[in-house]
């Protein structure tokens, strides 16, 4: 779809054209063809191709081939299987074989007949994918974190602006109506005002694509049977049994791109990317896009927020450790106004999901419908009633709503529900609370020029080299 075509009519001398029909021969068009009979009219539908097939992957481009007016036309990926994957999926889903394959990222973004992409491949090339799409006109659905440093989200944000595209956040709880209803609460001043945040999130490390067990199966063989991957290092006999070379299907090489050669171990590779800082964040990155996106949005200006000082305490595996991200942490914040936010995960006094504490009361969110407050009568309710929604914020229905929004603000121009600026702003607390944590003092920060105060040490920490020949921009 171009905003050009769209009140362009599709004459029936166009769509022989283009379908390659004589003009000379009897013809019947479907009404489908046309946009009539509920079915969405070519030249209205958004084009979309998707790069990646882990974890969202799936469900997001399931949630987008659910909209008529979205057609993906377009996947990629490094791994042939999970690529092969991807197309039997899309084109199962359309009863064709239209839908085109790519290994590399920027051949597709250069195809001009593709509106938009969906992003959801690992931390370490969220930048690099997002700032290509940008710069070939591309609107995009990103997943959270924005990205791996907060350089590489400033880049983001810039190359969004720089080229009037729109941006989603995969951080869907926005589009969930009790995660909205606790919102309204807040920022209506129902519960007076804020004094204190409570962000949990979820500590450890999980397995998610369940590899781990062939690799302790291996392990078995040792006398010291290890199983914990956290505490694997170079030059045991463990970590020698769990290093093997990549798969046929996988083209290690890009799929490392940016991020510094490392040898190929499957429990690091598939999902599991998270628990290594090479290209990923651990409990506190994957997750700070959500529950601290929900605190922002509910304490407000979540484009623009952020915390004047940082500090945390964590604890970490041996850095060079096959899974090597902070197993358990606490990061302390102080926002303007005498805002206290407080992120924790693996600390039973932070209750997961998102609390706000005013003076008045107190709200408590998390999935799974979960609600709680100081009031009983907000207990049963999901909406507050109109006299006292003096703020109102934007909530999309019906099914896969925040695929909906993305799309609805692709053919309006206006922003989504978690464009780059917010989810920008909304990761910024999470990465400064591990560089705290990692240079082992408080930090400050200066929300307005996003920079570091008076510490070059931690200040080196807001970005990351590049393996060559890789380069942002």
């Amino acid at each position: 779809m171009k905003t050009t075509s769209r009140s362009t009519k599709l004459t029936r001398r166009h769509f022989l054209g283009v379908t390659g029909i004589a003009l000379a021969a009897p013809t019947i068009i479907p009404a489908s063809a046309l946009g009539r009979g509920g079915a969405v009219a070519p030249s209205e539908r958004i084009t979309m191709g998707v790069v990646g097939w882990g974890m969202q992957g799936p469900s997001n481009t399931s949630a987008f081939m659910s909209h008529a007016d979205c057609q993906v036309v377009a996947t990629c990926n490094v791994d042939k299987n999970h690529l092969q994957a991807s197309l039997n999926a899309i084109n199962g889903h359309y009863k064709n074989n239209d839908c085109k394959s790519y290994h590399d990222y920027r051949e597709m973004m250069a195809r001009k007949d593709i509106d938009t992409v969906m992003l959801a491949v690992p931390d370490h090339w969220h930048a690099l994918i997002a700032v290509e799409a940008a710069k070939n006109g591309k609107d995009i659905y990103g997943e959270k974190p924005l990205a791996k440093t907060i350089a590489e989200q400033q880049a983001i944000v810039e190359a969004v602006r720089k080229n009037n595209r729109i941006w989603q956040t995969g951080s869907w709880q926005r589009s969930e109506r009790h995660f909205h209803y606790a919102c309204e609460i807040v920022r209506n001043g129902l519960i007076g005002k804020i004094k204190r945040v409570e962000v949990g999130l979820p500590s450890g490390h999980h397995d998610f694509p369940r590899t781990v067990p062939a690799l302790v199966e291996k392990l078995s063989k040792l006398p010291d049977k290890p199983k914990d991957l956290a505490k694997i290092v170079p030059g045991t006999p463990a970590w020698e049994l769990a290093v093997s070379p990549p798969p046929a299907n996988l083209n290690y090489e890009m799929w490392i791109g940016p991020a510094q050669m490392e040898p190929h171990i499957e429990a690091r590779v598939y999902q599991n990317w998270r628990w290594n800082y090479n290209t990923g964040g651990g409990q506190l990155l994957d997750w700070i896009g959500h529950h601290c996106d929900i605190a922002h949005w509910g304490l407000g200006n979540d484009d623009t927020i952020g915390p004047t000082e940082v500090e945390g305490v964590g604890e970490f595996p041996p850095a060079n450790a096959i899974w090597n991200t902070c197993t358990k942490y606490r990061v302390t914040a102080k926002y303007p106004d005498d805002i206290e936010m407080i992120i924790a995960g693996g600390h039973n006094d932070i209750k997961g999901g998102t609390k706000w504490i005013g003076a008045d009361g107190w709200v408590w969110v998390n999935r799974g419908n979960a609600f709680e407050s100081s009031n009983p009568a907000w207990a049963d309710a999901r909406r507050l009633p109109e006299d006292q929604r003096k703020v109102k914020l934007h909530l999309t229905e019906g099914g896969n709503p925040h695929q909906r929004n993305f799309l609805d603000s692709v053919k309006s121009r206006k922003p989504t529900v978690t464009p780059a600026e917010v989810a920008h702003h909304s990761a910024i607390p999470g990465h400064l609370g591990l560089i705290a944590m990692l240079v082992g003092h408080k930090i400050k920060w200066d929300a307005k020029k996003e920079v570091i105060v008076g510490d070059k040490e931690a200040s080196k920490l807001l970005t990351r080299g590049y393996r060559e020949p890789w380069k942002l921009g």
